[in-house]
């Protein structure tokens, strides 16, 4: 039994990153979803869609919950859904190296999940040299 993922994003991201991270890696790991959030959508709907989702992938350990930008509309309906839902974590700044981290870690607990999310986003962004 390991966690669930559920990529919580702006319209097509979170489909999109998880097809990447396919192509990369095969068959994923984690059972995993993603909440598309549109402008148009209410978010009473998307919290109860949501809120679903979690409980499909909750097999017990929790679920880690990766939205895109904090403090956007996605950020928002992803910490409501937290806030409703047990054994549940939200790590905001999703990006393709903290995918490749969780995906590559599935036996890890809720806690240490949403730790190394954070510090694969974290060290997968850097300045790049110039080449001349």
């Amino acid at each position: 039994m390991s966690i669930g993922l559920l990529l919580v994003t702006h319209g097509k991201l979170g489909h999109l990153m998880l097809e990447t991270m396919t192509d990369m890696l095969g068959e994923l790991t984690l059972k995993t979803d993603v909440l598309e959030v549109r402008c148009v959508q209410a978010t009473d709907v998307l919290l109860r869609q949501g809120l679903r989702m979690i409980e499909r992938l909750d097999e017990g350990q929790g679920v880690l919950v990766l939205t895109d930008a904090y403090g956007s509309t996605p950020a928002n309906i992803a910490n409501k859904l937290a806030a409703n839902a047990q054994r549940t974590l939200v790590v905001a700044g999703v990006n393709l190296p903290m995918l490749v981290r969780v995906f590559n870690y599935p036996a890890l607990s809720l806690d240490a999940m949403a730790q190394t999310a954070v510090e694969g986003g974290q060290k997968g962004i850097m300045l790049c040299p110039r080449i001349a």
